[in-house]
């Protein structure tokens, strides 16, 4: 029996299920004094442990795994039993400890997993071992004894047959993935019974109401509501954007620093590639992460449809590229016209989403709210006036460009409702109001 090295990491226990837990060594070896080969064992004495010892299994490097949600954990097996999760050393008691944390890192919501059903032994799930064990030394065992509260996560790794809500259309993407892999502007329809009206509004529910915590905190820089606010305003059509920033582990802050609108038309799939590689490579010189996304509802309410739904779930699944560390994907949706918004100000809504149940994969997930803080900048910075003339010119000569001296309000026309909303997320420098007042020049002169 080998043992581990002085240096070994620190042991996780998080997560087994009380069928689960592997047994000691002692327990162990009692219960085999205790039985023999003539006794049952119970479901919780079939362990790594035992399968090691009867040979079902040998220790090794790399041989087991997870697959959830479109993420691959990879471990090694211990001669003891006990499993070493590859990416950062980690020692786990059990298959269940392991399969847990991992999943939480994809899904915070995941409160366990039966490691049985989760993770495979060179490709298989380790229940068929478990099984084999039994058919070889107790024929007459009730299979219940292995299938008992099974059943119910057997769906974990169904995304290798197309079950899962995760769209997987190459298994072999860069590690980093590219801004067209998150595909903000080519919707995608997912194959659902009875088929629903996708453009339906949703309600966002509290995390508190889900018996949830908020798993991250987020902090949102004032420059990029109101470069998101400006973009939004010009068109009565939908429109579309990246957020750049910085996701820290430590702390488990997001924070928001940079808004990239996307200079399109939603349905253009000629000219998103090239738009959207020309943002990847502002990100890149400016050291930023892409943390998010927003878009528009022009005059209706900022509310997640069920088509925003799948896209955000997409979309948090698909930013996590091959790293096996959890990092959230922000959703902002934005409605700058809705006549029911309070007051001149558009309603800026950040959202995320809580996967569906494992055992049905084909569910939309649960829309939330989530709680943001919002920063405000010193100045406006160039970056910022330079893009929201780039916006001007973009919808200058645009069909659907908004007619900015009609009226909103008996008493307010429409550029001036945008003036008091981006007033909303003015900088610290009250100068800034001089300085946009050439972008509202720019705006006048398109009519």
């Amino acid at each position: 029996m080998g043992s581990e090295p002085p240096s070994s990491p620190q042991v996780v226990e998080e997560g087994a299920d009380e069928e689960d837990e592997e047994l000691s060594g002692a327990e162990d070896a009692d219960l085999r004094a205790s039985s023999g080969r003539g006794s049952l064992l119970t479901r919780r004495g079939i362990t790594l442990r035992v399968l090691l010892k009867d040979g079902l299994v040998e220790p090794g490097d790399g041989i087991l795994s997870i697959h959830y949600l479109g993420k691959t954990f990879v471990g090694d097996l211990l001669n003891d039993g006990k499993i070493r999760w590859v990416e950062t050393g980690q020692i786990f008691n059990s298959p269940s400890a392991w399969a847990t944390h991992c999943k939480r890192l994809v899904n915070p919501a995941k409160k366990s997993g039966c490691g049985w059903a989760s993770v495979r032994y060179r490709g298989q799930k380790l229940v068929q071992y478990k099984t084999t064990w039994l058919h070889k030394y107790q024929p007459s065992a009730d299979m219940s004894l292995i299938s008992e509260g099974e059943d119910d996560e057997m769906g974990d790794d169904d995304e290798e047959e197309g079950k899962t809500t995760m769209l997987v259309e190459d298994k072999n993407k860069k590690s980093k993935p590219e801004l067209h892999d998150i595909g903000l502007m080519q919707r995608r329809d997912r194959e659902r019974i009875p088929v629903r009206d996708p453009h339906t509004l949703v309600e966002l529910s509290a995390f508190s109401a889900i018996n949830r915590f908020q798993p991250f905190n987020v902090a949102v820089s004032s420059n990029v509501l109101l470069l998101m606010d400006f973009h939004c305003h010009l068109t009565t059509s939908e429109v579309v954007g990246y957020l750049g920033g910085r996701w820290d582990t430590n702390t488990q802050l997001l924070t928001v620093l940079r808004a990239f609108p996307c200079r399109t038309r939603l349905a253009d799939k000629d000219a998103a590639p090239a738009v959207e590689e020309e943002i990847c490579q502002n990100l890149f010189m400016r050291g930023l992460s892409l943390v998010g996304w927003y878009h528009s509802h022009p005059r209706g309410p900022a509310l997640p449809s069920l088509q925003d739904i799948d896209s955000q779930m997409d979309h948090q699944l698909r930013l996590q590229g091959s790293s096996n560390g959890f990092q959230p994907c922000l959703g902002i949706i934005c409605g700058p016209y809705y006549h029911g918004n309070q007051g001149v100000a558009s309603t800026i809504t950040p959202f995320w989403v809580v996967p569906p149940p494992e055992q049905r994969p084909n569910d939309y997930g649960i829309p939330v709210a989530v709680e943001v803080t919002y920063v405000q900048d010193n100045f406006l910075t160039t970056d910022v006036l330079n893009e929201m003339m780039l916006l001007v010119e973009f919808y200058r000569s645009a069909p659907d460009l908004v007619q900015f001296s009609q009226m909103w309000s008996p008493n307010t026309s429409i550029l001036d409702k945008i003036k008091a909303s981006l007033s909303g997320h003015a900088p610290k420098d009250q100068a800034y109001a001089q300085i946009l007042e050439h972008v509202y020049n720019q705006l006048r002169s398109t009519q």
